[in-house]
């Protein structure tokens, strides 16, 4: 019988001490053979029918993954792409409620309208701060800087009460934290972290009725009949949420829909288990060592003030992290281990000599 740790160590094999998921996650096995033969597919000239399949797949799986009836989830390339069509959407003048320094791909569309009131405030404010006349509320589910997790459930309380949408980047939850996309207007996430996919492959979440939402960027792929719209506009767009898709990424999606299988098989509450256990590891090493990170109770990602000058210093021994305003940041998914995390500590141990 497969366990957790027997399918982990079958798919990945670091040859570092990878702590940086919050950055990109490691790709399993499975889903770089399916890249593999994804190129082939094309080198040898043939049919590329099984990558279309690849792209379906992946979009019934965060589905499944999300809570979600696979119509309201559209494929894209990017979270900046799919707020800039949220960000579209809106009225001259609407407010848009923001958490203060949240990842830029969710807030900058926003600004760049210049037409649009952003208001930020700290994310521990945020459910608060929702008033009368706020349209919008977007923030991420887990903050990339510090692994801080948003109150979700307050927030969502809070814009039901003011009449306000909501929209969540679960970029950062995606893959360890349970992912409840049904309970938001509109929500969206990269596939390139918590998720093990390739690079160019993101999801939005929409709402039934397409939350007024226009598909601004639709292409071909966007019709109700695909391969019978590919010239002259699309005379019918796709009644469900695939109105929104831009063209897709086969490869990408080629080894994402491994990779989703893999999350799938081993399950989100199992992985989040496991990642929680190695950030609270951490989080008493430090203690022994006379660091404090910063708050994020529940987090599986760790930011610790003051020593991110030392990633330089672990990268030179084999130890991947990142390096965030100052701050040192590891971040601990399913191919990490307890002698992971105390490599780390000890590393950091020797370097401040």
């Amino acid at each position: 019988m497969e366990t957790f740790e027997s399918l982990v160590r079958a798919e990945f094999t670091p040859k570092t001490t990878y702590l940086n998921t919050a950055s990109n996650g490691l790709l399993p096995a499975r889903a770089v053979a399916a890249l593999q033969e994804a190129a082939l597919l094309r080198a040898e000239g043939r049919p590329l029918t099984p990558l279309y399949e690849d792209v379906e797949a992946c979009r019934a799986a965060y589905a499944r993954l999300t809570g979600v009836p696979e119509t309201r989830v559209a494929l894209g390339a990017s979270v900046a792409a799919h707020t800039g069509v949220i960000a579209a959407s809106l009225p001259a003048g609407a407010e848009v409620l923001t958490a203060e320094d949240d990842f830029t791909s969710v807030l900058n569309p926003f600004h760049v309208r210049g037409d649009l009131k952003v208001r930020a405030v700290p994310l521990e404010r945020i459910a608060e701060s929702v008033r009368p006349g706020t349209a919008l509320v977007a923030v991420s589910a887990a903050q990339s800087a510090d692994g801080r997790i948003a109150d979700l459930s307050a927030l969502r309380e809070a814009a039901r009460a003011h009449g306000a949408r909501t929209y969540v980047d679960f970029s950062q939850a995606a893959g360890w934290l349970p992912a409840d996309a049904g309970g938001y207007d509109f929500s969206a996430a990269v596939s390139f972290k918590w998720l093990l996919g390739p690079h160019g492959t993101a999801f939005l979440v929409v709402p039934e009725d397409f939350g007024g939402l226009s598909p601004i960027l639709a292409g071909w792929v966007a019709g109700e009949e695909p391969w019978n719209s590919c010239y002259g506009p699309v005379s019918e767009l796709a009644r469900s949420a695939r109105r929104f898709d831009l063209t897709h990424a086969l490869f990408g999606y080629a080894g994402l829909r491994r990779s989703l299988e893999l999350v799938e098989q081993i399950g989100v509450e199992a992985i989040g288990a496991h990642d929680l256990s190695l950030a609270d590891r951490f989080r008493a090493g430090l203690a022994t060592l006379g660091h404090e990170p910063l708050p994020a109770p529940n987090s599986a990602i760790v930011s610790v003030p003051g020593l991110g000058h030392r990633q330089p210093g672990l990268a030179a021994a084999g130890i991947q992290v990142s390096d965030r305003a100052g701050n040192l940041r590891a971040a601990f998914h399913l191919y990490n281990t307890a002698a992971d995390v105390d490599r780390l500590l000890d590393v950091l141990d020797v370097l401040a000599g």
